[in-house]
């Protein structure tokens, strides 16, 4: 068990380097010149020498090379450079704006477990058919949603049409309802999906049928057996989705006008910043893999089966088909 445990971390430290690789590589290959689109304004009246000398300052005269090490190097120190159209360092930036996109990103996912666990259940041992009928519709109709959109329309329903809360001025707790909700609609349609499909299989399978025969109740079968197998593809698609979680959080943040790492991403976007860009992206991508290691680490203590055989890549990817 520990030889696949530090396998994985190994996989996961990889991926790091060749996300923040690639990132790196991908944003200096943008056209134009973030330092030139700041300061070469000649409003501003600076002079060639000091243009360059803010340039050398932020290290963009230097070959790509130097420049990916330290960077690279930086990062690794916890130096994440300073932003271009600021002039504050980055690390301030994401620490003033992150506890913000955490906590959407938070509630949204519990949310988002929450109505999955409802519509599956609902659609699985509802009373009648034609509840079961109407839940199981549920999510292909909320996958096929976009987020924005989804928003748009809670805030014309819940803000102008029935003014239960307002849209502007809303108070902390207020404020967070529609955006939470916003992000947690497209998230839980293929949790449920996944879920759904996942007490079908089980159900299914001989051991729930022996398990009854021998006059186990209902609901000892339901949370003994149904519901710790059906759980493990649900946990693999929680934290694949949580990338996606992510990207929902920068555009709800930025439909809602909410501060949060989508705005300063937006305003990063818009301004070339590249170092406040590549942190964005090195940050977004340590969350996903430190996510997706926790889910691989809990497969063999919710599956007693691949403690001693298999590894929790390979039961994912078979749970997931």
């Amino acid at each position: 068990m520990l030889i696949p445990a530090l396998r994985r971390v190994g996989q996961s430290l990889v991926v790091l380097v060749a996300a923040f690789t690639v990132a790196y590589l991908l944003l200096a290959a943008l056209p134009g010149d973030a330092v030139l689109a700041r300061y070469g304004n000649p409003d501003l009246g600076l002079t060639p020498e000091q243009i360059e000398e803010i340039r050398a300052a932020y290290g963009v005269d230097r070959p790509l090379v130097l420049r990916y090490l330290d960077a690279a190097a930086g990062f690794l120190h916890g130096d994440l450079g300073y932003s271009v159209q600021s002039g504050a360092a980055v690390s301030d930036l994401l620490a003033a704006n992150l506890p913000a996109t955490l906590t959407l990103a938070s509630l949204g996912l519990v949310l988002a477990v929450f109505l999955a666990v409802t519509i599956a259940f609902t659609a699985t041992y509802g009373g009648w058919e034609w509840i079961r009928r109407g839940f199981r519709a549920l999510p292909p109709l909320f996958v096929s949603l976009p987020v924005f959109w989804v928003g748009i329309v809670l805030i014309q329903i819940f803000s102008f049409e029935l003014r239960w809360i307002p849209a502007i001025g809303a108070g902390p707790a207020a404020s967070l309802v529609l955006p939470v909700l916003t992000l947690a609609i497209p998230i839980a349609a293929p949790l449920a999906q996944v879920l759904m499909r996942s007490i079908d299989d089980v159900r299914a399978r001989p051991f729930v049928q022996v398990v009854r025969a021998r006059g186990a109740s209902a609901s000892w079968v339901l949370w003994r057996n149904v519901v710790r197998n059906a759980l493990l593809p649900t946990l693999t698609m929680a934290g694949l989705l949580f990338g996606e979680l992510v990207g929902g959080a920068v555009v709800t943040e930025t439909v809602f006008g909410r501060n949060g790492i989508g705005q300063i991403t937006a305003q990063a976007v818009a301004n070339r910043d590249t170092p406040v860009l590549l942190a964005v992206v090195v940050i977004s991508t340590v969350t996903f893999v430190a996510i997706n290691l926790v889910v691989d680490l809990l497969y063999p203590v919710l599956d007693p089966r691949l403690r001693t055989r298999g590894s929790a890549p390979a039961r994912r990817k078979e749970l997931a088909r």
